[in-house]
């Protein structure tokens, strides 16, 4: 009998709790720029473009928006003692994303790409054309050995407000009989002033920045 006690006790003060924080509830209807801009309210998708969210009271909530091409707005709203005061309404404007308006999505990216090279030339002619366009968009190649047929450039870093992209080109044999080379654009992001040396920073991306965006295809038309 006390253990039941106890616990219908323990379940009327939850509920008294519950029905407390609902009481001092707020409700904010949060807006954006974007009116297909996913919204969510601490994880949980609420809507898009426009949503309510209902804010306990003594507690807090975490709103996210999100948009492809758009910077990820996040900001967390509190209603308890010692913080601003929860607003009725609550309107965002997103930025554009820089870095992804500098690139171009590409299935190209991090993926080797073989390319025959023309029978009716010589080899070293073609190796040396090779260098020739890899050279007008990198800046530094730090191997090049026409005899195992192996090229890689240095790491080409640009920065922007939220992200780091680094690229490079690697070449390598593809097969011998008849010779083909495969080239690599590895294009790779990470956080905004990453360091270029930060390998386990970075991930692969499924994007290219738009000044290396013609860099196989200009490979592939040159070698034919």
């Amino acid at each position: 009998m006390n253990k039941f006690i106890k616990l219908s006790v323990g379940v009327t003060l939850i509920f008294l709790l519950h029905m407390t924080a609902y009481a001092g509830k707020k409700n904010i209807l949060i807006s954006c720029s974007q009116p297909d801009a996913a919204i969510f309210s601490n994880g949980i998708k609420v809507g898009n473009g426009q949503a309510e969210v209902v804010v306990l009271s003594d507690g807090c909530v975490t709103i996210n928006i999100e948009k492809v091409g758009y910077l990820r707005v996040e900001e967390t709203i509190c209603n308890k003692k010692g913080f601003p005061k929860v607003p009725q309404t609550k309107y965002f404007e997103l930025l554009a994303d820089p870095a992804y308006n500098a690139s171009v999505q590409t299935d190209m990216a991090n993926i080797d790409v073989e390319i025959k090279l023309n029978p009716n030339r010589e080899n070293v002619e073609s190796w040396k054309i090779l260098n020739q366009v890899v050279t007008s968009y990198f800046d530094v190649i730090e191997i090049s050995d026409r005899e195992t047929g192996y090229l890689r450039t240095s790491w080409n870093n640009q920065n922007f407000d939220n992200a780091t992209v680094r690229t490079r080109l690697i070449v390598k044999i593809g097969t011998l009989e008849p010779l083909s080379y495969k080239v690599k654009l590895v294009s790779e992001i990470g956080e905004s002033g990453t360091s270029v040396k930060s390998d386990h920073k970075f991930a692969e991306w499924d994007r290219v920045l738009r000044s290396y965006e013609t860099v196989i295809d200009q490979i592939v038309s040159r070698l034919k």
